[in-house]
């Protein structure tokens, strides 16, 4: 995967620290003492977050390779083969690739980088669920613009209030993030170790109202120039509370020296992804989320 290089102490940290690693699931092809290929398959042997169950029957494969002097020979097949094998023994019915959370290495399959592997993923079964997208904005000269402001200071007239969270706050934004989005992002909120680098939007009285969106950055794998996640109150839309989180989040990302803002999973054509479009992000990647079914 020589477009998305790993360091040692990410692999330890996200495949042999992972309480759901096992072993057995990391399929290894090994020729004259040098690794070859890898596939790796893993399921839930603890729950993503509180109150989650172990989705008994998905199994993921969230990454396998074959070195370029051994490819076109079988090998990355019969490594995603014992890996499905792995899974199915284990029960799972259905095998994910890639977006095994919180530790995966990339959201899908991204064709145009590794047509191999994504043609090898359709032979072996695997169909598209959904397609999402990355996208990068330059952070080089951003101002936030005066519409924004304009829009904060109705809003703020309004009774919202847009701050980052007290210490006090982060149990209900937590619970606001997971039970309204996803558990991985309550997870994300509650292991993140700087508040500064969240901004909440609360509607009500400045203490006792409550939150009704939010935005951050640095929150995997301490990151900083990594967006995300960010989220508002279904019932909120439509108010511009997304705008006004995206564009303060990105001048605190700025305000720190950072040069770029990005992320890796977005719908193309959600109203997220219009969002971020018309704060001037672009596509960089597009990744094919994969599933094989029995």
């Amino acid at each position: 995967m020589p477009a998305d290089p790993t360091t040692a102490g990410w692999f330890r940290d996200c495949v042999l620290l992972d309480p759901n690693f096992d072993p057995e699931g990391l399929r290894v092809a090994v020729v004259d003492g040098q690794v070859a290929g890898c596939a790796y398959a893993v399921r839930r042997l603890t729950p993503l977050a509180p109150g989650t169950d172990l989705e008994p029957d998905t199994g993921w494969i969230p990454f396998f390779f074959v070195v370029p002097e051994h490819r076109r020979g079988g090998l990355g097949r019969r490594l995603v083969e014992e890996a499905l094998a792995f899974l199915e023994d284990k029960g799972r019915t259905k095998v994910d690739f890639s977006s095994y959370t919180p530790n995966y290495v990339l959201p899908g399959a991204d064709a145009e980088l590794y047509p191999d592997g994504y043609r090898l993923l359709e032979g072996l079964g695997f169909l598209t669920l959904y397609s999402p997208v990355a996208m990068d904005r330059t952070l080089v000269g951003y101002r936030t613009p005066p519409e924004v402001h304009e829009l904060r200071r109705e809003r703020e007239s309004e009774g919202y209030a847009f701050r980052a969270p007290s210490d006090g706050e982060l149990p209900e934004l937590i619970r606001f993030a997971a039970e309204g989005f996803n558990p991985d992002w309550g997870e994300a909120i509650r292991q993140h170790r700087d508040p500064e680098r969240i901004i909440i939007a609360k509607q009500g009285h400045a203490n006792r109202g409550e939150i009704v969106g939010f935005a951050l950055y640095a929150a995997y794998r301490g990151i900083p120039e990594r967006f995300g996640p960010f989220g508002v109150d279904p019932g909120q839309r439509g108010t511009g509370l997304g705008k006004i989180l995206l564009h303060l989040t990105m001048t605190r990302m700025r305000a720190e020296g950072l040069h770029s803002s990005w992320f890796l999973w977005t719908g193309e054509n959600s109203p997220a992804g219009h969002l971020y479009t018309k704060a001037g992000y672009e596509i960089t990647r597009r990744f094919h989320v994969m599933r094989r079914a029995a």
